[in-house]
């Protein structure tokens, strides 16, 4: 092995890997399966050995007649996010770089979603197909046939990718077995890729082509950001001898885009998973409050000595600005949790708030209090 003493033990290996940076834990782990594929009973099988790589190095092919609307891939964002990757990407290598035979917006999504790019450290989880499939006329059937085993292709790009194995000279019968169809499939689109070359230069195709030519598929969101009128967030108080202010000019949280109307990088649903990401990790949670306590004193006085607001709630919410400069309005992530998710990161907070309050010589609160249940708020 490249990476590791083939004497050592297994539990030195296991500490091996525990010690080791990520990139060096991923080349280790990538290579012990590699060494148990081959003796695998299922070395044939491509899935007998998922390897993990850098995704800059994981580059689509030219040829995939596959295309999904903007709601179906952050259908797949949403899917890859709380399941996982359940499919790795079926690739080819080809010299530095390693070739999308299959699975094209799976390597979209962990590229391009900040949330999932994050999770799996930039790596993305792939098969090598088999040697046989090795020329570029099979690796297109085979893309062409995990296409349409899940029932989507475009025709027009199917029409091109036959026309280019006719022209590789591969007969008809051959691309029915290679790619699935049948030959009067082949037939009609051979007819819709003859149709445009024989009318492409006439003056009546313009009638059949789009004039715009800079429509996308996904298009990025040019507007303006309206400015937050942080008025709004003021409270008058004049009845509580307990209760902080702070004029809203100084609420360090207003640097952190705690009431911001939408983030600088990540989409709605971006925030609303990374969220949630956040409140699962405790330690995290724990942390960032008392980071949060220390760079944000002001903002922190204001809003835990207010005894009208849910005060668990601010803490979950401004932890994830102060950490992420989410903006509260995003807070529905919390619902996402599950049941006993939500209880621990409340619990979390409970404590926090608690400790707090007891350290400034102010009365502890019961959960209760500090999520404002089962008691008649005073507005101040």
């Amino acid at each position: 092995m490249k990476n590791i003493n083939k004497d050592l033990s297994l539990k030195e290996i296991i500490d091996l890997i525990n010690s080791s940076a990520i990139n060096e834990k991923v080349n280790i782990i990538n290579e012990i399966r590699e060494i148990i594929h081959k003796i695998s009973p299922f070395k044939n099988e491509p899935v007998d050995f998922v390897k993990w790589v850098y995704n800059e190095n994981v580059i689509a092919n030219d040829y995939n007649p596959n295309k999904v609307a903007p709601p179906e891939m952050q259908l797949l964002e949403v899917s890859i996010i709380n399941d996982g990757y359940t499919q790795p990407i079926v690739t080819f290598p080809d010299e530095d770089k390693i070739t999308v035979i299959d699975g094209f917006h799976r390597n979209r999504v962990g590229k391009e979603s900040l949330i999932v790019k994050d999770r799996v450290k930039g790596f993305l989880p792939t098969v090598i197909i088999r040697p046989e499939v090795s020329d570029k006329n099979s690796r297109m059937a085979s893309t062409i046939r995990h296409n349409r085993a899940r029932g989507k292709h475009q025709v027009s790009a199917m029409s091109e990718i036959v026309m280019e194995l006719k022209n590789r000279n591969w007969s008809n019968k051959r691309i029915s077995r290679e790619l699935g169809m049948d030959e009067d499939e082949i037939l009609r689109l051979c007819q819709v890729s003859g149709l445009e070359s024989l009318f492409k230069d006439n003056d009546f195709n313009k009638a059949w082509v789009s004039n715009d030519e800079n429509v996308n598929d996904f298009q990025e969101f040019l507007g303006e950001v309206n400015e937050i009128d942080y008025e709004l967030h003021k409270i008058p108080n004049e009845k509580d001898v307990d209760r902080i202010f702070h004029p809203y000019q100084d609420w360090e949280l207003i640097n952190y885009n705690f009431y911001g109307n939408a983030h600088l990088k990540w989409s709605k649903l971006q925030c609303e998973y990374k969220y949630k990401e956040f409140l699962q990790d405790i330690d995290l949670f724990k942390e960032t409050m008392q980071n949060l306590v220390e760079h944000c004193p002001k903002s922190c006085e204001h809003n835990l000595t207010n005894k009208s607001m849910n005060r668990i709630a601010f803490l979950g919410q401004a932890s994830v600005a102060y950490k992420y400069k989410i903006p509260c309005i995003y807070s529905s992530g919390f619902q996402l949790l599950t049941d006993e998710e939500k209880e621990k990161a409340n619990n979390a907070a409970f404590d926090f708030l608690n400790n707090w309050l007891t350290r400034r010589g102010l009365e502890k609160v019961t959960l209760d209090e500090a999520l404002l249940i089962n008691r008649q708020v005073e507005l101040y």
